[in-house]
């Protein structure tokens, strides 16, 4: 019987390399999967379903989150997101960790609705750090910048509320951490019990 993964969660302030670690990451660790948002937005050029995003109708998804069949959800611009509780179950029968990559909102929906999960949390070696990696872009205005200072320091202020904190100094670093945090977790005694007797 194949053991059943662990469910990871990783968030961090936008800005901090959470895609572009993921990316490395996932590039050496084969047991390891992105997990695969749902959305009722429409699908952009080059997207495609079950890979991108899975795209649903507002009702179906609405549906859903009311049954309880989503670890998490939130509105953004007018559309729901979430993640489907069932496709992330399939994988972790399969053995696999499976990582989300959401939001300090969506991760607390998590540890509600599964205690067990990792929370791991990537933070800036410093804000100034921060700041100069979102200045660096050249996408956005100052304005907006600042915007996005102010949402992540409220964010890093729950990383308290995390398990692990990876200070992303490196990409290459944050990963070899990473790495640790999972392989630690899976060892822990709360993720193998179903390796004790019971009467």
């Amino acid at each position: 019987m194949t053991d059943r993964g662990l469910l990871i969660v990783l968030s961090g302030p936008s800005g901090v390399g959470k895609d572009t670690v993921l990316q490395q990451f996932l590039q050496n660790r084969t047991d390891c999967i992105l997990s695969v948002s749902a959305t009722t937005r429409p699908p952009r050029e080059g997207e495609a379903d079950g890979v991108n995003y899975y795209f649903m109708p507002r009702a179906a998804f609405e549906r859903l989150a009311n049954a309880g069949e989503m670890l998490e959800y939130a509105e953004y611009s007018g559309n729901l997101y979430g993640t489907p509780a069932e496709k992330v179950e399939e994988r972790r029968r399969q053995g696999k960790h499976v990582i989300l990559e959401i939001e300090v909102q969506g991760a607390l929906q998590v540890r509600e609705k599964c205690p067990n999960a990792v929370l791991v949390f990537l933070m800036p070696p410093s804000v100034e750090v921060l700041r100069r990696r979102l200045q660096n872009r050249g996408t956005e205005s100052p304005e907006v910048v600042e915007k996005r200072m102010t949402v992540a320091e409220y964010e890093m202020a729950k990383a308290a509320e995390y398990d692990y904190i990876i200070v992303n100094r490196s990409v290459d670093e944050s990963c070899v951490q990473l790495d640790a945090v999972i392989t630690a977790a899976g060892c822990s005694v709360k993720h193998m019990q179903h390796l004790f007797w019971r009467e």
